[in-house]
Formats: C-alpha cells, structure tokens, sequence
C-alpha cells in the first residue's frame, strides 16, 4: 500500500483533478438523463408518437396469431401463454421506455404480462400500457366467435392503476354520453338511456356477459321487453361496437375483469362513449368460501397499495384519464368487431382495429403475414 505522504504534490494534484473531472462528468451524464427524461414525460403528454400506433398494431397481430395456434383445442391456459409470450416479444422490440400498468392473468390463473413489469427498448418516449393478450380466451380454446387480442397504450398518467380482480361495467355510446348511473337501479338507466335515445324499451338492444351471476339481469331485462344479447365472453369486443358510430347495440352491462375493463374504457373513451365501473372483491361475485374470502383479502390490500377503493364508482375520467391513447385490437375469431384470422400454412390474413384517442381516427387494417418470415422466436410460438 503507497503512504499518502509518499506521494508527490505534482501526482496528488493530478489525481485530485481526475477525480473531479470524474465526478462532474457523472453529474453531468445523471443531469442529461434527468432532462432526457422530463423532456420525453412532457413530449408524450402533448401528443404520442403517431408511429407507435402501427407498432401497436403488430403487437396485437402477434398474439393473435399465436393465441390462434390453440384455436378449439380445448386449452385456454396454452393459447393465453403463447399471446402473452408474443406480446412480450413483439413489445420488448419497440423504442420506448414502457410499463405495463393494467396486466391479466391471476383471475384466468393463467401467465401473465404483469403490473410494474417494463417493457421496450427502455429509451424513447414513456408509454403506459393495458394489455389483454387474449380477450375470450374460453371462445378461443372452444372455436367460439368474438375473440381479440387488446391493447391501450397512453401516457404516464393516463390509466387507472388497478389490480386484476372482477369489475362491474356498464357501457353506452356517445349519443347518450352522461345518462349512466351506476349507483341507479339497472332499469332506471335502461329508462335513461331510451328516453335520450328516443326509443321505447322495447327497442333497445343490451349486451350482457352470459354468466349465472346475471341471469336475474338477464330476466329483468326480458320482462322489461328488452332484447338481450348474451355473450359468452369478450366484453371488450362489445363496448366498442357500442361506441361506433354505426352501432346497434346501446348499452353494454355486466360483472368481468378489470384489465378487460381499463383497456375497454380506452377505447370508449377515444370513441366519445361513456362508462361507469367499480372494483368488487372475488367473495362478492363468486361466492362467500374460505379461499374467496382469502382472495379478496388480497385485492382489497392491493387495491389499497394502488390508491383505488372496491365498491366506488369510477367514471370514465377515473378510468382514463386523458386522450393521448392508442387502442389497438387484433381479431382472433370471427365476431361483430372484427374478422378472425384465416390460416393456410405458413400463410395467414388478419383484420386490426386501431383507433387515436386525439384525432378519434379509427382505422381497420387488412395484413397477409407470411409466417416462415417472422423473427424466428415469433415463428417457434406460431409452429407450437
């Protein structure tokens, strides 16, 4: 070990002046940084990147078509794997620096793209982002219409930031933007929403999940005249073709998923619906069993962690909360939405929903994907 006093005034001043190159050329490259990523926090609060909606886009279409492999086999946990692995993929190529804020999988106990989770290069603009890798994954492994693969991506502050657990949802489209109460019994919004429409309730046509737990809904609603289209899954598909413009479905109801329900409200938002929602613990729609009480013990704690409460209402400015977004979704099966995919081969079709919550610009893209000319880790899935 060299003594300090050993030493030279000549070395000991060089190596001060090292040392504080050093130090100022770190503060320096941290401060760069710090700029690059207030300058990029602001950038993207003004407007997005117009070229990230297609790279969107060719998210969707990945784990579309991955998700497809698994068409009517009978397995929804394999085809939700291979969605969320070329998700994961397809995202973790794209220049930004995103996070995944509204995830999925803990209901389904499937693989997950999960909450905190960063995705992109890690350099570019800062992105949130809602995914639903596969919205119906039951139809997907039944070989049943409706079935999309989902994005919503937007700005650091732009989602609600909330756990995977049951969500109940009720959906309208702009003409009756305003009417919905979700603290109202669900006949009086059915009232609501006819008079502004200027129908009798006869006339109104209603989109409900088709589970146990609304089959007094669904009564309710048949007594009242109402025509109720029962849809096994895949409410995302159906709260945006009750927004369309040329839409004929006028309310959307029902008890889903909440990441199914975040990235649905993107849509809604950027098409000028309206919604109205709230978080319910698992032992309030499934039943009051020790493990529900248990699980619903969690999402009350991560609910909490997350600053949101169950059982509040939350409209749609809680949900989304600006219109600096882009909803993308790639149709898996065929449905009202969107065409599914058709497949020969090493050839495939796919029809994509994209939509710019600041210009409200909705496009349907039309793409042939020749499938041996994926990237060889997107091609593996596709093989599977």
């Amino acid at each position: 070990m060299i003594s300090f006093f050993k030493i030279s005034p000549k070395r000991l001043y060089s190596t001060h002046l090292i040392l504080f190159l050093k130090a100022s050329c770190q503060k320096l490259l941290c401060k760069r940084l710090l700029d690059d990523k207030i300058t990029r926090l602001f950038a993207l609060g003004e407007k997005m990147n117009r070229a990230l909606a297609i790279e969107f886009s060719r998210v969707t279409e990945a784990a579309a078509l991955a998700a497809y492999t698994w068409l009517g086999r009978g397995n929804k946990n394999a085809a939700d794997e291979a969605a969320v692995k070329a998700m994961r993929y397809m995202l973790n190529l794209i220049h930004m620096d995103g996070e995944i804020v509204i995830g999925e999988g803990e209901i389904d106990e499937a693989p997950m793209l999960y909450i905190g989770e960063k995705v992109g290069s890690g350099n570019g603009e800062l992105v949130s982002i809602a995914v639903d890798p596969i919205d119906g994954t039951r139809m997907t492994a039944m070989g049943q219409s409706n079935a999309i693969s989902v994005l919503a991506a937007g700005g650091k502050r732009t989602f609600l930031k909330a756990p995977d657990m049951y969500m109940e949802k009720l959906v309208v489209g702009p003409e009756v933007k305003g009417m919905i109460d979700l603290s109202l019994p669900i006949e009086q919004n059915l009232r609501r929403v006819a008079s502004r429409l200027g129908k009798s309730l006869s006339d109104l046509t209603v989109m409900v999940l088709a589970k146990p737990r609304h089959d007094e809904v669904i009564k309710q609603m048949h007594n009242l005249g109402i025509c109720v289209m029962a849809i096994p899954d895949g409410d995302v598909a159906a709260s945006v073709l009750c927004c369309l413009p040329d839409a004929e479905v006028d309310m959307v109801y029902g008890i889903g998923g909440a990441p199914e329900g975040v990235a649905a409200a993107a849509a809604i938002r950027a098409l000028g619906g309206d919604m109205q929602a709230r978080l319910i613990p698992r032992n309030e729609v499934k039943g009051d069993t020790e493990e529900n009480h248990k699980i619903a013990a969690e999402e009350v704690q991560r609910c909490e962690a997350l600053g949101v409460k169950v059982n509040e209402i939350l409209k749609l400015e809680d949900l989304v909360r600006d219109d600096n977004l882009v909803f993308a979704a790639t149709g898996i099966t065929h449905g009202e939405l969107l065409k599914g995919i058709s497949r020969r081969g090493n050839l495939a079709t796919t029809e994509t929903l994209l939509i710019r919550g600041k210009s409200r610009t909705i496009r349907k893209i039309q793409s042939i994907h020749y499938l041996d000319r994926k990237d060889s880790e997107i091609y593996e899935i596709l093989r599977n």
